[in-house]
């Protein structure tokens, strides 16, 4: 500490849902942040470094604060962090086995990284928002052609249970009801303890005040009949977040993705017949993308019954196999591809919700524009008209119209 007094520490946090809770954990150690850049003594950075996008996004946050001290975290520890520092860009660099510690910190300068033999053990125990993102697992043991991720986050591991069930047991006290579990790999979760992610679910729906389970991104391998059953309990949501990142089995290979086309279409077709609402990730313009495979994709592509999806355009990331390909596909082609495949989501998400059209709970999360809004058990977004206080509440919809997304009027 500088002279006895105490540093205003304001943290900023770029990427993921697991960044997002290590942001958590570093605020509940420190017990007091500032809420802007402008009344911080010290800014610490909780960085992404997924594509070149996010690093250059990172550099121009840098040099926006240069007139702060600034100490850097997270993935693009790893990737920037030693350049950053000679620099003098910032003050120090620690790796993320460190978030854990980051009162020790505070006066730190240099770098130090550490290693990935480590899980988190510290516990959130308030959270300020209407649900809350715990995470149950760490690192990535796939190697996808275009994926950095495996290189700044380690091997998967699991967080012990007994930590898990605590937290969620810890929040759930405190008036948190949605918990989204989250991690790198999630359903790699278990794999090194000898238990499994449905164990865990069925043992968190026990948790007094647990309303909703919600579950990040899962490869299509990870799922098992117990899994899917738990989507029927009414406390896990139904709707499951499958990564097929490309429907063509030749691009697929290219990627060095382990899914392949006929698995993952049995697998879609079952699930969409209990009801279940789909999501996935895909990844438009991967060098290899010739316009042979772009057809035999969108063709397969059309037979999912998806009715989510995250689109990325494929930007080389340094430090991957796929940045040493050639970069083939135009960004406007690109671009093109996405589109068509978006509106291909959004009709089948508008045809789901007019199939599906019966009394939905919502967890109302906040209020803007002069709607309340909040997510349905399929993860579609309702937007509620009321006189009423409804953040936070839980609320069954009956009555509702279907549009670009769905309204209710509650008085």
């Amino acid at each position: 500490m500088r002279n006895g007094d105490k540093m205003k520490v304001y943290i900023k946090t770029f990427g993921c849902r697991s960044n997002l809770y290590d942001s958590e954990i570093m605020k509940n150690i420190l017990g007091e942040t500032v809420k802007s850049e402008e009344e911080a003594d010290v800014i610490i950075i909780n960085s992404c470094t997924v594509t070149n996008f996010a690093d250059r996004d990172l550099r121009q946050y840098i040099n926006r604060w240069q007139s702060k001290d600034i100490m850097l975290t997270g993935c693009a520890a790893y990737t920037q962090g030693e350049d950053l520092f000679k620099q003098g860009k910032v003050r120090a660099v620690l790796g993320h086995k460190y978030k854990e510690k980051i009162d020790k910190y505070l006066d730190f300068k240099g770098v130090e990284l550490g290693d990935f033999d480590f899980v988190n053990e510290k516990i959130i125990t308030g959270y300020s928002k209407t649900k809350a993102f715990v995470k149950i697992q760490e690192g990535c043991d796939f190697e996808c052609a275009y994926c950095i991720i495996p290189s700044v986050r380690g091997h998967s591991r699991s967080l012990p249970e007994s930590v898990i069930l605590e937290q969620i047991s810890t929040l759930a006290r405190n008036g948190i009801s949605e918990f989204v579990l989250t991690g790198i790999n999630m359903g790699s979760y278990g794999k090194d303890t000898g238990t499994t992610l449905s164990e865990l679910i069925e043992k968190i729906s026990k948790i007094r005040g647990v309303k909703r389970i919600r579950l990040g991104s899962l490869e299509p391998s990870q799922l098992d009949e117990r899994l899917i059953e738990l989507t029927q309990n009414g406390i896990l949501e139904k709707h499951l977040h499958i990564a097929l990142q490309h429907t063509s089995d030749r691009m697929l290979r290219i990627m060095k993705r382990r899914n392949r086309v006929k698995q993952t279409l049995e697998l879609f077709e079952n699930l969409a017949e209990k009801g279940i609402a789909l999501g996935t990730d895909f990844i438009v313009g991967h060098p290899g993308e010739s316009e042979e495979i772009w057809q035999e994709a969108l063709e397969n592509f059309k037979k999912y019954p998806l009715t989510h999806i995250h689109i990325f355009r494929f930007t080389p990331r340094d430090g991957t196999h796929s940045a040493t390909l050639k970069q083939e596909v135009r960004g406007d082609i690109a671009k093109k591809r996405a589109k068509i495949l978006e509106e291909i989501v959004r009709e089948n998400n508008f045809n789901f919700r007019k199939t599906h059209k019966h009394p939905l709970t919502v967890h109302v999360e906040n209020y803007k524009n002069g709607y309340f809004e909040g997510y349905d058990e399929y993860y579609n977004k309702m937007l509620i008209s009321s006189q009423k206080d409804l953040k936070g509440n839980w609320v069954k919809i009956k009555d509702y119209e279907i549009k670009d997304v769905n309204y209710a009027k509650i008085q």
